[in-house]
């Protein structure tokens, strides 16, 4: 099976390189792709040097699949081309998000939506991934109605050039190139993406809409704020979920959570045990905590939700994508045609 990454030096390239390994995915052949200024260059993987090649050199190898990282830009110009030649792809861009014709998937929710047919597959913005892990067994315990969501993301969501910045900021280094419009180190900055007519950031309306698309129910209200903070690595947020009718008793609340594939529930509250983005860095589960009864309003639960936004945000779900593919027998039944 032939795979190809696109923004294989990227941060989310070099942890999906790191999970393939980690899962044994099944590559016969790995195609690496990189910006100019890094190709003929190689990296080693699985004891093997590989050079990095340009997209359309990709494309000529005509792979099985290919995972995108490396910007909307590029998925926007590139994605249809290796589509066309039979190519699943995975994209971890907001390009093909909302496109109606195009699964966003969380292969732990509805995976049942991937098919033979569509073969551009948008990988979900992290933010809204442990988000929507949360949401899917409560909404089946009890149809979830709204929900508030204030998200507390690290510098790696924003690339490499943020996690510089924060390092250089952190020993009095002002110079170089910089991510954001303040200094990110010992401050919060409310704004995630670029700001929106109606005054929400884009991130914050990607948790809006991507919710509604994942969850298959345009009924349930999201209202957001993003607030990038001086974390390396780990997104956390602070939700309140209401449901629509009544709201289930916090030990069916932990029991649902507790029992869904790729969460942990970290909430002893007597060790002063909960989820924290220096615990969730390099691990691949969504981890919840201070689950409690919203004392404010009877329908609705406050949760802490925390993960490593470069591996279940991002290079993990699109590999456990891949390997539904496999699952399914799509990719092969693909190479096969």
């Amino acid at each position: 099976m032939r795979l190809a990454i696109i923004g294989a030096t990227g941060m989310v390239g070099n942890v999906i390189r790191e999970i393939l390994l980690e899962r044994m995915f099944p590559v016969t052949d790995l195609v690496l792709v990189a910006s100019s200024k890094s190709q003929g260059n190689k990296i080693n993987w699985n004891h093997k040097d590989y050079e990095l090649v340009s997209i359309e050199k990709a494309l000529n190898k005509k792979p099985d699949l290919a995972i995108f990282s490396a910007g909307s830009e590029v998925s926007k110009n590139f994605a249809q081309k290796f589509a066309d030649q039979g190519c699943f792809v995975i994209d971890n861009s907001s390009f093909w998000r909302m496109n109606p014709n195009t699964p966003l998937i969380v292969p732990e929710i509805n995976s049942d939506e991937l098919t033979e047919k569509k073969l551009i597959i948008a990988n979900p913005n992290c933010s809204t991934i442990q988000l929507v892990m949360a949401l899917k067994p409560l909404h089946d315990l009890h149809p979830v109605s709204r929900v508030i969501v204030s998200t507390y993301q690290s510098v790696t969501g924003s690339g490499k050039i943020a996690l510089d910045q924060l390092n250089r900021e952190r020993i009095g280094d002002i110079e170089g190139s910089t991510a954001y419009p303040y200094q990110i180190d010992k401050n919060c900055i409310p704004h995630c993406d670029i700001f929106l007519e109606n005054d929400y950031t884009k991130e914050e309306m990607k948790l809006t809409q991507e919710t509604k698309k994942i969850m298959n129910d345009n009924e349930i209200l999201v209202s957001a704020t993003a607030v990038r903070v001086p974390v390396e690595g780990g997104h956390s947020e602070s939700v309140n979920v209401e449901f629509r009718e009544n709201c289930p008793p916090i030990d069916l609340v932990r029991k649902a959570l507790s029992s869904f594939p790729g969460i942990k529930i970290q909430d002893f509250i007597e060790t002063n045990t909960y989820p924290m983005p220096i615990y969730a860095q390099g691990k691949n589960d969504v981890f919840i905590g201070r689950i409690r009864k919203d004392n404010s309003h009877v329908k609705a639960i406050n949760l802490w939700i925390v993960t490593d936004n470069l591996r279940k945000g991002a290079a993990l779900n699109a590999i456990q994508i891949a390997e539904k593919l496999f699952e399914k027998k799509l990719i092969l039944e693909t190479a096969e045609n």
